[in-house]
């Protein structure tokens, strides 16, 4: 059955909209959820676009989701972007999510600061960038999991002179054809570029890792990893460890004679420390035969050489850093207790935090469930919320 678009929205009888911070994935699906329930939402994004993060992401990327379970509320992903959908189709989709719902959005201005509204009980009054004022009967935060990118600041890491990038700058393997390139972190983002640089004619990559991950097969016999994530994801932690070591066993192969063995840590703990497992889309198959060679973690720079941890020293051509990004709330909403000592929303969805009442958080967690299931989820639950609230019951 056909999507069918959300009914119009009287504008004139809101005249204090919920406004959407965020025109990601996150932001774009609580703000459809919401205009389906008749409220008004207005996104607001400090971009000339929406998917502004999507549209920076390297050439290779999919989603390690399925496009079944990755759609967002109200449309679904066209077939034909086949089953793991590429970055092109993603800001494609969000373009075409966007038109469909009829979204309202505010492109080019950049929310600085929250406060609660002081003439409005439950209100919220946004300041903006251009001296803007905004008054919101709500608010959801949806500014993204990879707001800034984070990179270490390594001893003599000034001194280092060949070509030092963050992931968020990598595109594709074309100017490291012929290059020594070391990548450091091996989450997915560094295991993916590692391939990638590998495959595209780089000489040598070399995968630096401080914590050796835990690797699983995107899709075994045609059952993809996401869903056992969703299964499992109630169960105690305990239990998830034992079933994820047996998985492990039974499909991907002992990788630590190529100086990357099994973590001692259980899958699902490491997921409750914030640590994904590394979706694998080629990484087994380099490390065997030797494409990508892991390393120890990087320790410092000295001049053209890297100093890693195990004391050795190696002197790559380049250095793409894969060590992940800062949330980058505090500016925002780190004045109203909301966040945890990490920089995180202490809630998440529906939920909201003592005495910040209408003040919502969508896509700051990296769940083995699928990061755009959850935040499609997550809106229809902030949807019901605001709705309960606005109508007092």
């Amino acid at each position: 059955m056909p999507a069918v678009p959300a009914p119009a929205v009287d504008m004139t009888t809101q005249p204090r909209p919920v406004y959407v911070i965020g025109a990601g994935p996150g932001g774009l699906a609580a703000a459809a959820a919401l205009r389906a329930r008749g409220i008004r939402a207005v996104v607001v994004e400090k971009s000339d676009t929406i998917g502004a993060s999507w549209r920076r992401h390297y050439d290779r990327l999919h989603l390690h989701t399925t496009r079944r379970l990755s759609a967002l509320p109200g449309l679904a992903m066209p077939r034909r972007f086949g089953r793991w959908v590429s970055r092109d189709n993603v800001v494609r989709y969000l373009e075409k999510y966007a038109e469909f719902h009829e979204l309202e959005l505010v492109t080019g201005v950049e929310v600085t600061r929250i406060e609660p509204d002081p003439g409005e009980e439950g209100g919220w009054t946004l300041h903006a960038s251009g001296g803007r004022v905004l008054t919101a009967a709500a608010v959801v935060v949806a500014t993204g999991f990879n707001h800034t990118p984070r990179l270490p600041d390594w001893p003599g890491r000034e001194s280092y002179g060949g070509g030092l990038l963050h992931a968020a700058d990598y595109r594709n393997p074309q100017p490291y054809a012929g290059q020594d390139v070391l990548v450091v972190g091996v989450g997915n983002t560094g295991a993916e570029i590692a391939v990638d640089l590998a495959e595209g004619g780089a000489a040598r990559v070399r995968l630096a890792v401080r914590t050796a991950p835990h690797v699983m097969r995107r899709s075994t016999a045609g059952w993809p990893a996401q869903r056992s994530g969703i299964l499992v994801r109630r169960l105690p932690v305990r239990l998830v460890d034992r079933l994820g070591a047996l998985v492990a066993r039974a499909s991907v192969p002992d990788l630590s004679a190529y100086g990357l063995p099994r973590p001692a840590t259980g899958l699902y703990s490491r997921v409750k420390e914030g640590a994904i497992p590394v979706q694998d889309v080629g990484l087994i198959d380099a490390v065997r035969s030797g494409k990508v060679e892991p390393v120890a973690a990087v320790e410092s720079f000295d001049g053209p050489d890297v100093v890693l941890a195990d004391g050795s020293r190696i002197t790559p051509d380049a250095v793409v850093a894969a060590t992940g990004y800062h949330r980058r709330l505090e500016g925002l909403v780190g004045h109203l207790g909301v966040l945890d000592e990490r920089g995180r929303p202490r809630t998440h969805g529906a939920r909201t935090a003592a005495g910040a009442d209408g003040l919502y958080f969508t896509g700051f967690s990296n769940p083995i469930s699928g990061m755009f299931r959850e935040m499609a989820r997550d809106a229809e639950k902030i949807a019901k919320a605001v709705a309960r609230r606005t109508s007092g019951s």
